[in-house]
């Protein structure tokens, strides 16, 4: 891994006006990243002037998290904001919700993906899933993430596989990036407490999400880089969901520096 982005959902309360998100593209490159994902739409700026700012401060788009609803109906439109961003990877950071409610759902789902994949890839574009840990349970004995490897179309789609909620939905991350070689554009470092914390809620314990920066935590990414990237990733990507709660820009630096000082040319 030569170099390594962030997923701009980290750092989410930095991107509400224009010269915030100036600051925070200079932000991310002071701090050594050098490409990120979008989060939303970002409509009371142009794409245009989005993408210049990134620019500016040396930053890339390689790829977004866009909206579901404008992805299938507005075909052009989102075409042409992602043209104007720079990037061909056309995200969605999950399913809607009939989708993970049943099988028949889900098929619909991976079917419409599907057609609407054929409608981007006429652009040089692929479309892009982002998984949580849901799509680990089961529907008839198949993990809804079997039905989605199975299901879409390696020619016009790509994954944006998730480290932390692969391991959340108790799946193994080396041998999710070995399955899915060739197919992972993008892969999110997301880091996982070695243990989690619980919380009382309605009476009951749950299990909080345990994320935490990279390299504080227990997924072994000094093999999991060398194996992505040997298995054709294209971007690492970090992403901490827990933003800005803990300080994202605290957050992020801190990531980044673990990651200059022991993951980058592994």
């Amino acid at each position: 891994m030569k170099e390594f982005g962030l997923q701009l959902f980290s750092i989410r309360d930095h991107f509400e006006t224009e010269e915030q998100i100036k600051e925070a593209f200079l932000e991310m490159k002071k701090y050594g990243y050098s490409y990120g994902q979008t989060a939303g739409t970002y409509d009371f700026i142009t794409p245009e002037r989005y993408a210049e700012l990134a620019h500016e401060a040396g930053i890339t788009i390689c790829g977004t998290h866009y909206n579901w609803d404008r992805i299938v109906n507005d075909v052009e439109g989102t075409v042409k904001y992602h043209q104007a961003l720079g990037t061909t990877n056309v995200g969605i950071g999950g399913m809607p919700g009939p989708a993970r409610e049943s099988k028949e759902g889900l098929l619909e789902f991976i079917a419409l993906f599907n057609e609407t994949a054929e409608k981007y890839a006429k652009y040089g574009m692929k479309l892009t899933y982002h998984n949580h840990s849901f799509e680990f349970k089961k529907f008839d004995g198949k993990t809804i993430f079997d039905y989605l490897v199975d299901g879409l179309n390696p020619e016009t789609t790509s994954f944006v596989l998730d480290t932390y909620w692969v391991q959340h939905g108790g799946a193994d991350v080396r041998a999710t990036i070995e399955r899915l070689a060739g197919r992972i554009d993008i892969l999110h470092l997301k880091d996982m407490e070695a243990c989690h914390q619980y919380a009382i809620e309605g009476g009951k314990f749950i299990s909080a999400p345990a994320i935490i920066e990279v390299g504080q935590g227990n997924i072994n990414f000094r093999d999991i880089i060398p194996l992505a990237e040997k298995c054709g990733v294209k971007y690492f990507v970090v992403e901490d969901d827990r933003a800005p709660s803990v300080g994202s820009y605290a957050a992020i630096e801190k990531s980044a520096t673990y990651i200059k000082e022991h993951l980058l040319n592994l």
